[in-house]
């Protein structure tokens, strides 16, 4: 099964099972700056990559996206990662949207 993700925020469901839970654990990982979990240092993505050239940043960013979230969610793949970074508003902010085909619940 495909799904579609994105990085938007969403309200945490701690009853949550099955292609809900998986959903909810990716947006963590997109959403948490690696070296901000205690117990879990190497946990999200780094921001390291923000003061590369463009091209460059998208790249790297979009393999960590990829390593992170197969890392950290083992019962996904990750099938595509497009990045939308925000060219009017300068704060960093970007939208990432994910293909992932869950392989096991």
């Amino acid at each position: 099964m495909v799904v579609e993700l994105t990085n938007e925020s969403a309200p945490i469901s701690f009853g949550v099972s099955g292609i809900d839970e998986i959903a909810q654990n990716v947006r963590m990982i997109l959403n948490t700056r690696k070296g901000s979990v205690p117990l879990d240092r190497d946990f999200g993505l780094s921001w390291s990559v923000v003061d590369l050239p463009n091209t460059r940043f998208l790249q790297k960013l979009k393999m960590e996206v990829v390593q992170q979230v197969e890392k950290y969610e083992p019962r996904v793949k990750v099938r595509e990662v497009s990045i939308y970074p925000d060219e009017l508003v300068l704060d960093g902010v970007c939208k990432i949207k994910l293909k992932i085909e869950v392989i096991s619940l």
